[in-house]
């Protein structure tokens, strides 16, 4: 739902021409330090919580939101929300489409290896502690409780075009994969990217819980003398912003093409 806000927020804007542009980053970056700041405050198992989805993926919240953009400056003061999730790197995801069509989308992640990584002996099962994800502070939505799964960031991505799979994809990196979905699904869509060239593409991010946004050192020097004019203020990833692989169907002829990142470990192989 976060890329989808995301998505929305963006969707007010004219992309331009370039997608490395200084206002194009900044508007990505601000939306998604905006669509974060509401996450943490409301997401939780829609099965024991009240999540608003309408109102979430409203166009009246994307421009209250959008509202508060302003591309001379960085906005200086969110809603102040700590993230729930504490950061990881424990995840993998794979794509698969076979000759019918049929697409598989999966990502698994074990969150950190202490007190995960075991295997029930019956099911084979590989559990994880994805609890961390919950909240200690009683009435909070994402308030630990039995039998209710954790805010969490695991995403497999699929796209559709008049009700057929055209993009099966998914982005690694823990709290960027809401951004890193958006991010690509932007570049797809707003640019006509190719699969390879929108993965591979710099990548920014304004981790939760940070002022400092992350920057990959292929950042253009002039875009991020930019930025930091406007009041933004970058540091160097502790590593890779992210990981993505994702599968294009071509709805009339039925052509796949691949694109896999060069941050993780994963190719884009066809047989």
């Amino acid at each position: 739902v976060i890329a989808l806000m995301i998505l929305n927020i963006l969707s007010g804007f004219e992309p331009g021409e370039d997608p490395l542009s200084a206002d194009r980053l900044h508007i990505e970056i601000e939306a998604a330090r905006l669509a974060y700041s509401v996450r943490d405050a409301v997401l939780a198992d829609p099965s024991q919580s009240a999540v608003p989805l309408d109102w979430l993926l409203s166009e009246e919240l994307a421009a209250q939101l959008r509202g508060q953009i302003d591309l001379k400056q960085a906005i200086k003061e969110l809603p102040s929300f700590a993230p729930t999730e504490v950061e990881h790197a424990d995840t993998v995801y794979i794509s698969v489409v076979d000759g019918d069509g049929m697409a598989v989308s999966f990502i698994n992640s074990v969150f950190h290896p202490f007190g995960a990584a075991l295997v029930a002996p019956k099911s084979g099962v590989l559990l994880q502690n994805r609890g961390q994800g919950f909240v200690l502070k009683a009435g909070h939505p994402n308030a630990i409780a039995p039998r209710k799964r954790p805010l969490h960031t695991i995403i497999p991505g699929m796209m559709l075009r008049d009700g057929k799979v055209c993009l099966s994809f998914g982005v690694m990196g823990g709290h960027y994969q809401a951004m890193g979905h958006a991010h690509l699904v932007s570049k797809l869509l707003d640019y006509g990217l190719d699969l390879q060239s929108a993965i591979s593409l710099p990548r920014v991010f304004p981790r939760p819980g940070q002022t400092a946004i992350e920057a990959e050192k292929t950042l253009p020097a002039a875009v991020r003398a930019e930025l930091e004019r406007r009041g933004f203020v970058f540091t160097a990833p502790g590593a890779a912003i992210g990981g993505g692989q994702a599968i294009a169907i071509d709805p009339v002829t039925g052509v796949l093409s691949a694109g896999s990142d060069h941050r993780k470990d994963g190719c884009a192989l066809g047989w």
